[in-house]
């Protein structure tokens, strides 16, 4: 079979809630070229090991593509796209021009068209995310690898969310912690959680897809005996005494269940939210503190913001 690439050119804003709205349409997993990577100072301790070519990347704003199979029924989906990519601006949601391209993949070329996205990424001072199919060896024995398969869904954990809450979880999981993450997507936190010392995790996700993904990554990590997974809505239901839960959605959601993250913690455990536009930085504050957290600390990267509150 032959494939099509959708390619998306929006805002780096809008990464999220569009890779949500092509996972929910069934597609398998979501690339991301981002115009600020080519931004970045690769000398740093935490840049990329690889070099990025300039040619495959917008002039500003990101690409988001995916794949979806050249059976003849793409118009419509490109059109409900378009729709639901446009209804995210009543959520006061930057989609920009919201262009939207189509290119055929050979079948030949399909086995590839991932793979020149995704190479080895140091997220933190400890964590790097590898693709399945990249040779690495790592650079000291404390160096934590993990390793994700983009084609799973949602994308391999090194946009700056993502980087965000795991140099978060760095910093903040003790040995022997029991870990909430809400929102899982491709289970990368869930692993890096029990990587770093958690004794147990429960992974939650509506989207069924996703429940899947942080399963089969969780197996490829030999993590998957301390991870349980459950498709939920958030924390609709869950009673447990966690010592830290992490969620890296958007804030429209963070905010609809902080009281829920509050009743699951154990006194003094922490919140670590991601997925936080800088604009809706003080909102998700204002509702944490609202709730009595206690705000311990705040980071930024590319834009977006994380939040550590206290119970």
């Amino acid at each position: 079979m032959d494939w099509l690439e959708v390619s998306i050119h929006t805002t780096n804003e809008a990464i999220e809630p569009i890779s949500n709205l092509l996972n929910e349409k069934g597609t398998n997993g979501v690339v991301i070229v981002n115009s600020l990577d080519l931004e970045k100072d690769r000398k740093t301790p935490l840049g990329e090991v690889f070099e990025l070519k300039p040619e495959n990347y917008p002039k500003e704003g990101v690409y988001i593509k995916t794949y979806i199979p050249d059976n003849g029924k793409h118009e419509k989906f490109i059109e409900d796209l378009n729709k639901t990519i446009e209804d995210l601006k009543q959520y006061e949601i930057d989609v920009g021009n919201n262009e939207i391209s189509v290119m055929k993949v050979y079948e030949e070329e399909w086995s590839t068209a991932w793979q020149k996205y995704y190479k080895p990424v140091q997220v933190s001072n400890k964590i790097t995310i590898t693709p399945t199919w990249e040779e690495y060896v790592p650079k000291s024995k404390e160096e934590i690898i993990i390793e994700l398969d983009p084609g799973m869904a949602f994308g391999t954990g090194t946009h700056a969310t993502t980087r965000l809450s795991l140099q978060a979880l760095e910093q903040y999981i003790n040995p022997n912690d029991l870990v909430i993450d809400v929102g899982c997507g491709s289970g990368v936190l869930s692993i890096a959680s029990r990587k770093l010392g958690a004794k147990q995790i429960f992974a939650y996700d509506l989207d069924e897809v996703a429940v899947k993904s942080t399963s089969l990554n969780a197996e490829l990590n030999q993590t998957e005996q301390f991870i349980t997974v459950k498709q939920n809505n958030l924390l609709k239901g869950v009673s447990l005494e966690a010592d830290t839960i992490v969620s890296n959605i958007l804030a429209e959601v963070i905010v609809r269940f902080v009281s829920d993250a509050w009743d699951n913690l154990k006194s003094g455990g922490l919140f670590i939210t991601s997925g936080i536009i800088k604009s809706k930085e003080e909102w998700v504050r204002s509702k944490l503190a609202e709730r009595g957290f206690t705000i311990i600390e705040t980071n930024e990267l590319d834009g977006w913001i994380s939040i550590i509150a206290k119970k």
